[in-house]
């Protein structure tokens, strides 16, 4: 995913943002380097929402599709409109759905750690930088020095960091949406 917005999306000379502007007479938008030191956080960032859009999107199909066309079907004979079915109906049956992705999010959002090597593969760039490529250089190594300095206890110590967050997010995200599932 990452591979394809670099190479045909965000390409300065004949990628998709390129060939937009240009066609709709945006010159200097459609020669902006969008990989480029200004633009580069911003570039990943919206490949990173597109590309986790999908994957949340078929967790939520996946459990629509597993809700029981009966509850609707009575609702709509009992005069329920398409609204209140879906808050009384549909959204119910979502509770554990929403509790997974946002976990799920939680976790790939600290572990950002593809998307940054994808976006500034040869040096870690201040812009691509998240825990995880922060771990990875500190352990195993400075990628942009002449000389290797390895801190496995401060690479630990990020590593307990980004644990503690996913569990808080969890924590916060059980207690926001409480595990009364409704059941099928």
């Amino acid at each position: 995913m990452g591979t394809m917005w670099i190479s045909y999306v965000y390409n300065s000379s004949y990628g998709l943002l390129h060939n937009i502007f240009k066609t709709i007479g945006l010159n200097k938008l459609s020669e902006t380097l969008w990989t480029g030191p200004g633009h580069l956080f911003w570039s990943m960032l919206v490949a990173y929402c597109f590309g986790m859009v999908g994957y949340h999107m078929l967790i939520f199909m996946a459990s629509i599709e597993q809700i029981p066309k009966d509850y609707h079907e009575a609702a709509q004979i009992e005069g329920a409109n398409i609204v209140q079915r879906f808050f009384y109906i549909t959204l119910p049956f979502l509770r554990g759905c929403f509790r997974t992705n946002i976990v799920m999010w939680t976790v790939f959002t600290v572990a950002f750690f593809v998307w940054g090597q994808l976006f500034s593969p040869v040096n870690l760039s201040y812009a691509t930088v998240a825990p995880m490529n922060y771990m990875y250089e500190i352990v195993f190594g400075s990628s942009s020095s002449a000389a290797t300095v390895r801190d496995s206890g401060a690479g630990a110590a990020i590593g307990v960091i980004m644990m503690i967050i996913v569990i808080i997010a969890f924590s916060l995200t059980n207690l926001i949406v409480k595990n009364d599932d409704v059941e099928l």
